[in-house]
Order: structure tokens, then C-alpha cells, then sequence
């Protein structure tokens, strides 16, 4: 019986909270990488808020051939090859962000992404598949790359871009690998 049992829970484990924000120690896993790297006058900032969310807010340009605004974990060892996706629940302004995880510790390369429409104001859980994630390099897809491998997650983050330009505001709760 207990072999059974821990066979199920190796195929089925619980989720594993990766971040929920309640302290502020957690927001220092993460930066900002805007589309200043390449010229451009994107702007945004991480904020903890008191009630355990993590803001990344700021204002998208398209001026100087900008765009894009993002925020990202420094590179760290997730483990989390036992799962095959995850939940994120967070609270948008209406437009679109992508949700990003790279394989490696570079700045650039390969990112495997998946859109996240959200609804102003309204907290939503997102749910997904690393399968259903594109490997992707500066907005081009790359469909023949190989795919992510859970185990070798090493950095995550979300990304406004696609010419949304103005003022943007996410709100995220938490983040947690699931079994899906």
C-alpha cells in the first residue's frame, strides 16, 4: 500500500509554490530588463506590496525602436522535474503579457512563452502546460526547437510588448508548478 501511494504522488505531485510574495525578501530574486538594453525609453518598476503581491508596473514606449518591458528571476535551480506546468494567479490591466521561462543562466536566447490575456482589475488564475509554450527569440517562434524540459527551468518572468504602448500595471499573487 505504501508503494502504491508513493508511486501516485510521484505521478501526481502536489503544487509547489514557487513565489508568493509574502515576504519582501522575494521580490530581490527579481529584475527589470526593459527595452533600454537596445536603446529604447520603456520604464517600469517592481513594487512588494504590504498585502503579498508583486507589482511590475511602468509605461511602454515604441519611441527609439522600443517596446517591450520586463521583469525576470536571476537564474536559480527550480527543481521541478516532476511537474508539467504551472498556475499563476495574478490581476492585469486588460492587455496582454507573455509569461516567460528560459532553460539556461544567459541574459539572451531562447525563451519559452505563453500569452496571458488578462481583465482589468479582476484576479485570475492562469493555468498551463510547459508543453504549450513556444520557444521563442526576440518575438520571432521558433517551432522546431526542442521543448522545455521542467528540469532545466532556470529563470521566469513576464514580459508587455507586441506594441501595447502606455501604462501597464500586473499584480501577481503566486506562481506554483502544478501537475496538469
Amino acid at each position: 500500500m505504501l508503494l502504491m501511494y508513493l508511486f501516485a504522488l510521484l505521478l501526481n505531485p502536489t503544487p509547489k509554490m514557487i513565489y508568493n510574495f509574502e515576504k519582501q525578501l522575494q521580490i530581490n530574486d527579481w529584475m527589470i530588463v526593459n527595452d533600454g538594453v537596445m536603446g529604447g525609453l520603456s520604464e517600469s518598476s517592481l513594487k512588494y506590496q504590504n498585502n503579498g503581491i508583486m507589482r511590475f508596473a511602468g509605461v511602454v514606449s515604441l519611441d527609439n525602436y522600443g517596446g517591450f518591458a520586463s521583469t525576470r528571476t536571476r537564474p536559480q535551480d527550480y527543481q521541478l522535474g516532476s511537474y508539467n506546468g504551472m498556475t499563476i494567479r495574478l490581476k492585469g490591466d486588460g492587455k496582454r503579457y507573455k509569461f516567460r521561462i528560459r532553460s539556461n543562466d544567459n541574459f539572451d536566447g531562447i525563451s519559452y512563452t505563453i500569452d496571458i490575456e488578462t481583465e482589468a482589475g479582476q484576479w485570475q488564475d492562469h493555468r498551463f502546460l510547459f508543453s504549450d509554450m513556444q520557444a521563442t527569440f526576440r518575438g520571432r517562434i521558433f517551432p522546431d526547437y526542442s521543448a522545455l524540459e521542467a528540469s532545466s527551468i532556470r529563470q521566469i518572468g513576464f514580459l508587455i510588448a507586441d506594441k501595447q504602448e502606455g501604462p501597464f500595471k500586473l499584480e501577481v499573487d503566486w506562481i506554483q508548478a502544478t501537475r496538469l
